[in-house]
């Protein structure tokens, strides 16, 4: 009995130990991911609202590119070939970057261009990092409102002009009831049932691109959604909504870890009601 007793304890004192190294390293990762944020707005904040050159990547559209855009996204990726060389990079502007560890970041040095090129304050410059294909922590930063907002497996926090806390979902709340946030309904394919939705809630807002991800992860809003998204557009955002307590999910059957049909909720029973309405349901 003792030697059970004695192997028992020495597989538990592994597990902790490894449990303690796991968490370490996400901690130092984290703090990576911050400074990569601040070096990243160090280089964006002085093209704001200034008269920049603005390229459109779209032959027939506007997909608008400024030089603050690449230029953040080189910072970045220069930091992380330094610190981490075996890591993987998913960018906007200068695409994969394939790595031999689990790890992969994925960047979108200013999410929102169009608000950035019109002076709107609700840009964010997003960086997620994956590991074995899915998100473990991410980082939403705003450096002219001056916060930022970010989430691993160990929680999820708000970070304003130095104040530091804890952030969390608000509590369930019936569909009828709930806020909801999305960038644009002219965007949905399924224009009407997103009509449905908007009707059925008792507020919405659009044109918040990735800060309507990070208010409910904040908890003001209650569902925030947007349909067409890239991988860049949403990784940062999971860890941050799913370490405040919410749940990430879709309408449609994409993965939404990799982009597409994104829809965020404080709950799952609301994802599941809004999903519903989204599917042509009542």
């Amino acid at each position: 009995m003792a030697r059970f007793d004695h192997l028992a304890m020495f597989e538990t004192t592994k597990l902790i130990g490894k449990t303690m190294s796991r968490t370490a390293e996400i901690d130092e990762l984290t703090a990576f991911a911050l400074e990569l944020a601040d070096a990243s707005a160090k280089i964006i904040l002085p093209q704001f609202r200034k008269n920049i050159t603005i390229d459109n990547k779209l032959d027939a559209g506007w997909d608008p590119v400024t030089e603050a855009d690449r230029s953040a996204e080189r910072v970045i990726r220069e930091m992380i070939e330094k610190h981490f060389p075996n890591h993987g990079i998913i960018g906007e502007e200068f695409g994969n970057k394939p790595g031999s560890s689990t790890y992969s970041w994925v960047l979108d040095p200013i999410d929102g261009t169009r608000s950035f090129v019109i002076g709107m304050p609700t840009w964010a410059t997003l960086i997620g990092l994956y590991r074995d294909g899915e998100p473990l922590l991410g980082v939403m930063n705003q450096p002219y409102v001056g916060e930022m907002f970010y989430g691993n497996p160990n929680g999820a926090w708000h970070n304003h002009q130095g104040n530091t806390q804890a952030i969390r979902v608000r509590p369930p709340t019936p569909l009828s009831k709930a806020a909801l946030g999305t960038t644009s309904p002219y965007l949905y394919d399924d224009h009407s049932n997103f009509e449905t939705l908007r009707k059925s809630v008792t507020a919405h807002r659009f044109g918040g691109d990735a800060y309507f991800f990070a208010l409910l992860a904040a908890g003001h809003l209650d569902i925030a959604m947007d349909p067409k998204l890239q991988i860049y557009d949403i990784a940062a955002l999971i860890p941050i909504i799913k370490g405040a307590g919410g749940v990430v999910g879709s309408w449609t059957d994409n993965d939404p870890t990799q982009g597409g049909n994104v829809l965020c909720a404080s709950s799952q029973v609301l994802l599941d009601e809004a999903a519903a309405v989204m599917q042509g349901g009542k």
